[in-house]
């Protein structure tokens, strides 16, 4: 195998392991909305990804990252094809950090309504655009003989994509309520649980139905592999919840995460980014690739830096994995 495939499946594996762990915050941020019934537990939801929502972003910082390295002319058309929604995105991350980290500098409740209002757009809309923007990415865009996205953004704004933005936001949603379900004690527990299973199922009829389309468009065997342990993966997390067995739950809708952007992966080798004007305009790995001795430093400095990542990851989640409830925030008001 090649370096510049090498660090495809790299790359696959960064933005598998930030819509995994990003995936159940941004769900758990739409919820603030969706199940919290009033200010104390919206509290309780927010406290739940408090101490580990900005180290999941650190997933989409070495995605982005590594992608500008290996591959600059995929970085390059696609952050100039999709600067619109992408920007959209890099400002809801802003004002979402920002939110978290001022929403309880003040008491007055008009400031902290203001930012729970904000959490909720902030993480509903990028939930949504990064379905668009990998239907795009998966289904071709119009690109040039330059490699030059010549597109408008309303191009960008078709059935396909648009339906992997409805998909990505439920079933980040999914994720973020048994998430919340596995993180919780007492009635917002039963009734994450609950709201589970309602969102679960609008959420494997739209993940069906967008999984079949890409098959059908663009798949092979080992992408079919990929769309049944998807799809069997959120039928059997929908099973585990109606048992009450939240950590199941959440690992199984944490595997459909991962076979369903592998899946997107699959169809897409060997290119980065299809052409729907001519195939012979796609970015491949090959002609969208950075020198061999580039690839090669990064594959070293991947190799030690990696590890250490995901030390310091696991000991945050370890450290911080206790059920919380509304009764400890009234302990720490008290």
């Amino acid at each position: 195998m090649e370096l510049h495939d090498v660090w495809f499946v790299l790359i696959a594996v960064l933005w598998t392991g930030y819509f995994f762990l990003e995936g159940f915050d941004f769900g758990v941020g739409v919820l603030t909305r969706l199940l919290a019934r009033n200010r104390v537990e919206k509290r309780v939801l927010i406290n739940t990804i408090g101490p580990v929502w900005d180290g999941n972003e650190v997933w989409l910082l070495t995605a982005g990252g590594a992608t500008f390295a290996a591959f600059p002319d995929w970085y390059a058309t696609l952050f100039s094809g999709f600067y619109l929604p992408l920007l959209v995105i890099l400002v809801c991350l802003i004002v979402r950090g920002v939110a978290f980290e001022y929403r309880a500098k003040r008491p007055e409740e008009n400031w902290q309504r203001n930012w729970e209002t904000a959490i909720f757009w902030t993480s509903l809309i990028p939930a949504f655009l990064w379905g668009v923007a990998f239907g795009n990415i998966v289904h071709g865009v119009k690109i040039d003989q330059h490699f030059e996205y010549v597109g408008s953004f309303w191009d960008l704004l078709n059935p396909y994509a648009l339906l992997g933005g409805l998909v990505t936001l439920t079933l980040f949603t999914f994720h973020g309520t048994v998430f919340t379900a596995l993180k919780t004690v007492g009635d917002i527990r039963e009734r994450a649980r609950k709201l589970a299973t309602k969102v679960g199922l609008v959420t494997a009829t739209l993940a069906s139905v967008f999984l079949l389309w890409t098959q059908v468009d663009s798949g092979d065997a080992k992408s079919l592999v990929a769309l049944v342990v998807a799809v069997a993966a959120l039928v059997a997390a929908l099973v585990a919840n109606q048992a009450g067995r939240e950590g199941w739950s959440f690992a199984l809708s944490g595997v459909t995460i991962v076979a369903a952007v592998a899946m997107l992966f699959l169809t897409l080798f060997p290119n980065v980014m299809p052409s729907s004007l001519d195939t012979d305009w796609n970015l491949t790995v090959t002609n969208a690739s950075s020198s061999p001795y580039t690839l090669k430093i990064m594959t070293w400095c991947a190799g030690i830096a990696t590890p250490i990542v995901l030390l310091y990851q696991s000991w945050t989640y370890w450290v911080f994995r206790k059920r919380i409830g509304t009764q400890h925030i009234a302990e720490a008001v008290h």
